[in-house]
């Protein structure tokens, strides 16, 4: 097996193979390695609707090998460690690959274990979770327990996660269900948000408001959902102060805490503690709980603060943007085009500038389409006020969405 690539990614998903793609669009004489482990590659957007009883998860899979874009090298493995002195990514069988640039994009990791009992728990007695493909389908089941005089839970962590808004598009779907079916004004609908606000776009903040008082939803802000009792339908959150709030629930739909995958949290490439200058990771036995580890890159370039041939962007990267799939696709051309700047004895011209969007669905055909920058100013593409609900926008989620990242993102000419 070849051992050296002018370019090597780290992540099969979104950002690797779009940015794979690009690279050689732009240049097919490039030699490239992508490393990923996985079988299958996922459309984790609509896991959303998948959730809400109206998508198909198997429309969300295919294997992985089939986006691999032709004219790269594929090697099916995890990575162990980095050594970026050396320019070099140590993998879990032993292997050991170098390389001139570095492409970090491993995603992100649900830190399922922060929450006592929560991943036993899934799967039944109503817990469920729409960040994991085979409980998608479980949340619509689970919604289906919820009956008058029941109650519907549904939580987001104080970390940073993969699209902030999905904990509030699954509850905004299930409690147009419980309109449809009749049942909303006899339905207790919580959100416990470790979070402080609904949404940090004041524009599309005062819209979901609109739309959290419509379905009558209780929110309770600051509070970590800590521990879950599956069979005794209990869930524990933890307020600001550390007091203890007990919920009996009939569901619950668990966003769980994320972070930077614990590879890259115990590599050189994780960001420095600010006060120690250090990580905090290195030389030790174990992973602080609340250290996240995103990978060190300048926001605007995407390129590492430490190591100058190395980039990073999506959900591993410390860019204080939305994670979001959108954010991936407009990130990749930013990296792409500053690593053939520099390939080519340039500079780093191109700049990312914070964009996110978050399609915000509000309900059955309903949806407030989110676009926004670094310091939170909509940058919106249509010529209508997108903080509007839109059946139109609704369609572009469920249909025109899922096709462009098929056939057009992961190929590089989206």
């Amino acid at each position: 097996m070849k051992t050296h690539y002018q370019i090597l990614i780290i992540g099969g998903g979104n950002a690797g193979i779009s940015s794979a793609s690009q690279l050689l669009i732009k240049n097919k004489s490039l030699e490239i390695g992508i490393v990923d482990p996985a079988e299958k590659h996922y459309y984790q957007p609509a896991w959303t609707l998948v959730g809400g009883g109206t998508f198909d998860i198997n429309k969300t899979e295919r294997s992985e090998a089939s986006v691999i874009p032709k004219g790269t090298t594929w090697i099916q493995q995890a990575v162990s460690t980095f050594e970026p002195d050396q320019n070099q990514v140590s993998l879990t069988d032993g292997t050991k690959l170098t390389y001139d640039y570095l492409i970090v994009a491993p995603g992100i990791q649900l830190d399922w274990y922060k929450i006592k009992g929560a991943k036993e728990s899934l799967g039944a007695n109503g817990v469920t979770s729409n960040y994991m493909f085979n409980m998608a389908p479980y949340t619509f089941e689970a919604s289906k327990r919820v009956k008058k005089g029941g109650t519907a839970l549904f939580t987001a962590p104080n970390t940073p996660i993969k699209c902030g808004g999905a904990p509030q598009k699954i509850m905004y779907l299930l409690s147009d269900n419980f309109t449809k079916r009749g049942i909303i004004n006899d339905v207790n609908v919580h959100f416990y948000s470790g979070g402080g606000i609904i949404f940090g776009v004041k524009k599309y903040a005062e819209a979901l408001q609109k739309v959290v008082d419509r379905y009558g939803i209780h929110t309770h802000w600051k509070h970590n959902l800590v521990e879950v009792d599956g069979p005794n339908h209990k869930a524990i959150f933890q307020d600001e102060h550390g007091n203890l709030v007990e919920e009996i629930f009939d569901m619950i739909h668990i966003t769980p805490p994320q972070s930077a995958p614990d590879f890259i949290k115990k590599s050189p490439l994780a960001v420095l503690d600010s006060t120690s200058g250090k990580n905090p990771c290195i030389g030790e036995d174990h992973i602080p709980k609340d250290y996240l580890g995103w990978v060190d890159v300048n926001k605007f370039t995407l390129q590492h603060n430490r190591y100058a041939n190395i980039f990073s962007f999506g959900d591993v990267a410390s860019t204080p943007n939305a994670k979001t799939g959108a954010a991936i696709r407009k990130q990749a051309p930013v990296a792409v085009e500053n690593i053939l700047h520099l390939i080519n004895g340039g500079t780093l011209d191109a700049k990312y500038n914070g964009y996110g969007s978050c399609p915000l669905v509000t309900g059955y055909g309903k949806l407030i389409l989110a676009e926004f920058d670094y310091d939170n100013n909509p940058m919106e593409t249509f010529p209508f006020n997108q903080a509007k609900e839109r059946w139109s926008m609704y369609q572009l989620k469920k249909y025109v969405l899922p096709w462009l990242y098929w056939n057009k993102i992961l190929k590089g000419t989206a």
